[in-house]
């Protein structure tokens, strides 16, 4: 079966002159002990040009893939046609039973084909960023329209609010919902959004597709990252509540230090860290193994390529998101081959609800983004091999990233039992990070049974998770949510 909760997925400039063999991608300083620029040193066998080679393949398939969709549509009709209630007037009831029992065989192979080539199709498309498409919410007995409204434009992020028609402003608490910039769209926490509309007034951080940003817009690294972050509590002022899912527990963490070192008084009550990389060395997953296992100058050559001169981001160097997409699949293969199986077999049983709720999890999953290659080297260099958060040696922009500072922010840390993407403890070593954090104001869950992706979005989210974080909320802020809508 296909299963939401287990099922896991791996969370965690400009151009420079060449100089002899080798070619400077500069942005900024890394905020790295080594403070060096990335290097991509000059090898004919090196990725930068897959990115064109590849989106040349994929559009060049794109005919076969929309006459695979025409297909599958046709095969569905055919197969409808066939199961219609009809009887022949000149048999009796018994042969017309018979006739519409052997006609379900040839009505079964169509519908198998039919979820064949929607599968084909489904697999071979190009995707562009999905919607949310939060159209109400229902509080009560009562539904709310949901209008998304971008807050602030930045280069490299919008910050989209969830607003509910019909309710005053300052009703719920502030949640902000910061997404994980690793490959996916903020898209892919619709669930989270849907989940915590009814208790809060919610944002999210809409990352924008790398290979979408012009080079005229500069980089945008970690510390960019923690910069973006910091602007936003301050902006969305006092009493808000942060979220980070997986990936942005480091630069959330690095932010709270920062705002706690400087006494900020905007900085947030609450912040909930679900699975994140914190510690990579508690526990460690293929994900972190793999970050561990190869030099800088591997990860340049192998994973940074070029954007195509078709996009607004053209020439900029950027970790493609089919490359994460095929790191993705390939850790869960058998699985991720499993689940389209059963689609093809649901086509085929005539099961659509149960075919749909796998192929809508597909067209999200397969729905990537590109991050720049500064972003993605600092990651991999800062959180999984120098591990300089948890050593007390992070520093952003030349401050340094104190996390004993942090005192007025109560914390609850939430892992999986069976996260295999960020191994148990990873998160929950936050909890000594913050060692001036009174005891009382931190907290650790661990949810029983569920996986990486389960924790943030499926049914156990929705009934066990979103009911621990109102609870621990309640208790830090020393008031209940109101339920209770005050009309405009």
């Amino acid at each position: 079966m296909f299963d939401l909760d287990s099922l896991t997925i791996n969370c965690s400039g400009k151009i420079g002159k060449r100089k002899n063999s080798e070619m400077t991608y500069t942005n900024r300083k890394l905020g790295c002990a080594k403070n060096k620029d990335i290097t991509m040193l000059h090898n004919p066998l090196d990725n930068r040009s897959l990115y064109n080679w590849y989106d040349l393949t994929m559009r060049a398939i794109q005919p076969y893939s929309d006459y695979c969709l025409t297909l599958s549509k046709r095969f569905q009709r055919i197969a409808d046609t066939m199961n219609l209630p009809m009887s022949n007037p000149f048999l009796s009831d018994m042969q017309n039973e018979i006739y519409k029992n052997l006609i379900q065989t040839p009505i079964k192979f169509y519908r198998g084909l039919t979820g064949y080539f929607y599968v084909y199709h489904m697999i071979t498309d190009i995707y562009e960023k999905p919607k949310f498409n939060i159209m109400d919410v229902k509080i009560g007995d009562d539904y709310y329209d949901i209008r998304e409204e971008i807050v602030e434009r930045n280069s490299f992020c919008d910050l989209v609010q969830f607003r509910k028609r019909g309710v005053k402003e300052g009703t719920f608490p502030k949640m902000l919902v910061v997404a994980p910039m690793s490959g996916h769209y903020a898209t892919l926490l619709r669930d989270t959004v849907k989940g915590l509309l009814p208790f809060y007034d919610v944002y999210i951080t809409d990352w924008k597709n790398a290979r979408d940003v012009p080079l005229t817009e500069g980089g945008f690294d970690l510390d960019g990252f923690i910069e973006y972050l910091i602007s936003y509590f301050k902006l969305l002022g006092s009493n808000l509540n942060v979220m980070a899912v997986c990936q942005p527990t480091v630069p959330v963490l690095a932010a709270l230090a920062l705002m706690s070192t400087d006494n900020d008084p905007k900085i947030p009550n609450c912040a909930i860290l679900i699975g994140g990389p914190i510690d990579t060395s508690q526990s460690p997953t293929a994900v972190d193994e793999l970050a561990v296992s190869r030099g800088d100058d591997w990860f340049k050559q192998n994973v940074i390529s070029m954007v195509p001169a078709r996009f607004p981001g053209a020439m900029r160097l950027v970790y493609p998101g089919f490359m994460q997409l095929s790191g993705f699949m390939s850790m869960n293969m058998q699985r991720h081959i499993e689940s389209l199986k059963n689609a093809i077999n649901n086509y085929a049983e005539n099961k659509r609800k149960e075919a749909f709720k796998i192929i809508q999890f597909y067209i999200e999953y397969f729905s990537t983004m590109d991050l720049t290659a500064e972003f993605y080297m600092q990651t991999i260099n800062t959180v999984f091999q120098e591990q300089l958060l948890t050593k007390g040696r992070y520093k952003s922009k030349g401050k340094d990233i104190r996390l004993q500072d942090i005192k007025n922010t109560s914390l609850l840390i939430i892992e999986g039992e069976r996260d295999d993407i960020t191994g148990l403890g990873q998160t929950k070593s936050v909890i000594d990070l913050c060692k001036n954090l009174p005891n009382s104001m931190k907290k650790y869950y661990l949810a029983a049974g569920v996986g990486h992706y389960g924790l943030f979005n499926g049914s156990k989210f929705r009934k066990v998770i979103i009911p621990e974080i109102n609870k621990f909320i309640n208790h830090s802020t020393g008031k209940e949510n109101s339920l209770k809508k005050a009309k405009c």
